[in-house]
């Protein structure tokens, strides 16, 4: 209500200075010097007052008016929003949709959806060691849930042993509450334990039975659905998910294993294998059968569909559902309603409407769609942000923004919440395969444009690397091509990755890597090494394509200025041309740096001298901001330090975890409170203080990550703040005007 009067009184100032202007175009008034003055006195205070609202808290710091908005998740606020993953999902005959997933960040790991609202949690599958999985089905009475209980050191309350954990399938009602059966296992007796070795890859119900994958035991368990008694068991070697056919028949997708292609293989209820496979297919992911008898399977491979089977005798390819090639044919990248991507799970109703989620790639997050049996969009529910942050295309004014794997076209005229639109996912595992989005987990988004060209920069939370991508529409479409990459010293002489990705990786020290070649592969002649001092504080990109690092040392700060753009379209970065510069005295661990070339004006942040750190502090920002005028002329005395919050009692209940600088304000955000502070960025003094508007519930959870605000300002003087918001899984969008 405040945020909506402060926009009224906004607009009300614009259109008193309309009507003040059509006064001074008066010739007569336009003479009279006493009225003049005196309309010029009156409009003053009147423009003073409604311009600034104050509220003097007691910081007495102004709070000026902004509007709350977000990104990413269909649903802005409350308990009920889409999950971050869907990595499991059945759907009952009246069109209801019960889904599962390993991890979500607010406790949503299974969830319940209906006609394109999500109408309830399937509950207690989060914290006490809980963790949900990658299986669910239901009858007309149960949800049963695959699931995972850790050990808690409460075997009294009947809980794991220490170092034992229990894959188990969980009993619900269908309004997602626990039912309990006799001799159920777990606090509340709704768990059946199935195995200790691996989790449970496959339900399926068929009259009162429930079958179930045991893939550690290569066997499909019968279960009674009532009283949860084991009736029989038979073997299947590694069983995924299963479908029960109108003959009571069972269809278990086989996975892969090493050389052997996976199958979809036909068992009758008693456990006799059946003659009829389907061996046609790369990578099913979910299996379904249809109102008419057909047997449907998720094709994740390169063709992403779902196939249409026909299984009356051998069974028959059809039909298919989307378009061949998924969201990669045609503009790839670009999203379109019968382009999937990442299918994990199908189903229909019984009036043939059809169901999938596209989860992407490495759980890029959740697209569950509904269309009718003619293939026309009905809805559609979209969770596609876990442990990110937005960033805006400086050359379109903010109106593209990008996230690690999305892009979004904005419409800044929309009220809060409608304004984004999902426009690419920019990740393609089949031409780009090392990717580094496949391998890594990164967070932080720079968007850059070099010489007018886009790129975008990824950083992790824990400040490991920094990724390069390259756009060529003419090959690509909206898909970001790997380019380059850099890695810090991990101090040690092994390489810094673990594993086998990437290939060729230098075996010790620090590196760059160039695709040189243009394939987005990591080659032997495409990396440049060095080593250096292992404890990075952050990176940073300038406007003109420059990288910085900051390292936590007295000489801590990198500098490796563009050589130029390949004949491939990648930026050059060589150790060769880096420069290293010295920190600041003032400093003792440096965290943070944002450098702007156009005014040589570098902003910093860090623990100092006069306040240090409490511990270690890893993640956060420091306990000061400090600019510096004329660096590269070797200023390095501050123009102004600001104090930032941070909790020297060394209980961390107070900490800032990021900073932004953008136009004439500089903006940190705290950890655990995620509140936004605001400075002036040519005297450091406080001018506001941000918080989540009732548009997102006026709540936010943590900010995880080191790049977890950024801001930008449009040409029309308005800011955009974007604020990690992990928890309910969207990014926040603040709007102040300029």
């Amino acid at each position: 209500m405040k945020n909506k009067l402060l926009a009224q009184l906004a607009k009300l100032r614009q259109q008193l200075n309309q009507h003040i202007k059509k006064l001074f175009k008066n010739r007569y008034l336009h003479r009279n010097k006493t009225f003049t003055f005196l309309i010029s006195l009156i409009v003053g205070i009147i423009v003073t007052s409604i311009g600034t609202t104050t509220d003097w808290a007691t910081t007495g710091t102004p709070t000026l008016s902004y509007e709350t908005s977000w990104i990413g998740n269909t649903i802005g606020s409350g308990n009920l929003r889409v999950q971050n993953n869907i990595e499991a999902m059945y759907v009952a005959p009246d069109g209801t949709v019960y889904t599962n997933s390993h991890w979500d960040e607010a406790g949503m790991e299974a969830a319940i959806y209906k006609d394109g609202k999500v109408i309830g949690a399937i509950g207690d599958t989060h914290g006490w060691s809980r963790g949900g999985g990658i299986a669910v089905t239901a009858n007309s009475k149960y949800i049963y849930l695959a699931m995972t209980q850790g050990s808690k050191g409460k075997t009294d309350e009947d809980y794991p042993p220490e170092g034992t954990s229990w894959h188990c399938v969980r009993r619900y009602d269908l309004s997602g509450k626990p039912a309990p059966f006799p001799n159920g296992r777990g606090w509340d007796k709704s768990m059946l334990i199935t195995s200790t070795k691996s989790e449970l890859t496959g339900l399926g119900t068929g009259e009162n039975e429930l079958y179930v994958s045991d893939f550690a035991a290569n066997r499909i368990r019968v279960y009674d659905t009532e009283t949860m008694k084991e009736l029989r068991s038979f073997p299947v070697a590694n069983p995924g998910a299963i479908t029960i056919d109108s003959q009571k028949n069972l269809w278990i997708i086989q996975s892969k294993n090493g050389s052997k292609p996976a199958k979809i293989l036909h068992y009758s209820q008693s456990g006799k294998q059946l003659p009829q496979e389907i061996t046609d297919i790369v990578e099913p992911t979910a299996i379904a059968m249809d109102r008419q008898g057909k047997l449907l399977v998720a094709e994740n491979g390169p063709r992403q569909q779902m196939l249409i089977y026909d299984i009356k005798n051998q069974p028959v390819q059809t039909g298919s559902f989307g378009n061949k090639g998924g969201i990669y044919t045609g503009v790839a990248g670009e999203v379109r309603d019968l382009k999937l991507y990442g299918l994990t799970g199908i189903g229909t109703d019984a009036t043939g409407n059809i169901y999938i989620n596209s989860n992407g790639f490495n759980k890029s997050g959740t697209d569950l769609r509904k269309f009718s049996p003619s293939g026309k969009l009905i809805w559609r529910s979209l969770g596609l942000i876990f442990v990110d942050n937005a960033d805006a295309d400086s050359k379109t004014d903010g109106r593209d923004l990008f996230t690690k794997q999305e892009h979004y076209l904005m419409d800044y005229s929309k009220s809060a919440g409608k304004q984004w639109t999902y426009k690419a996912y920019t990740l393609n595992p089949f031409k780009y395969p090392q990717d580094p989005r496949l391998h890594t987990s990164p967070d932080g988004t720079f968007v850059r444009r070099i010489q007018g060209k886009p790129f975008l920069f990824l950083t992790d939370m824990y400040n490991s690397f920094l990724q390069i991508y390259r756009f060529n529409p003419a090959t690509d479409g909206k898909i970001a091509i790997p380019a380059g990459m850099f890695v810090g010293s991990n101090g040690a002489d092994k390489p810094f990755l673990a594993g086998n990705w990437p290939p060729n990786q230098p075996q010790k020290g620090e590196w760059i890597w160039r695709d040189r070649n243009g394939n987005g592969k990591f080659e032997n002649n495409e990396y440049d090494t060095s080593k250096d001092y292992p404890y990075i504080g952050g990176w940073w990109v300038d406007s003109k394509g420059d990288v910085w690092k900051a390292l936590r040392t007295e000489d801590g700060i990198r500098h490796y200025p563009l050589q130029g753009i390949d004949t491939k379209g990648n930026p050059i970065y060589n150790y060769s041309a880096m420069e290293k510069q010295t920190t600041p005295k003032i400093f003792n661990d440096l965290r943070r740096l944002e450098y702007f070339p156009q005014t040589d004006t570098m902003y910093l942040s860090g623990f100092t001298v006069d306040r240090p750190a409490s511990g270690d502090d890893t993640g956060v920002a420091g306990s000061e901001i400090a600019r510096f005028d004329n660096w590269s002329q070797g200023n390095r005395t501050p123009r102004w330090r600001i104090v930032i919050p941070y909790d020297t009692t060394g209980k961390r209940e107070v900490s800032t975890a990021a900073m932004s600088v953008a136009g004439d304000r500089v903006f940190a955000v705290t950890v655990k409170t995620a509140e936004v502070y605001v400075y002036n960025a040519k005297t450091g003094a406080q001018v506001q203080q941000l918080k989540p508007g009732p548009e997102v519930g006026s709540e936010s959870g943590w900010i995880d990550i080191p790049y977890g605000i950024r801001a930008f300002r449009r040409s029309n003087g308005e800011y955009l703040v974007f604020v990690e918001e992990n928890w309910k899984g969207k990014v926040i969008m603040y709007r102040l005007a300029g």
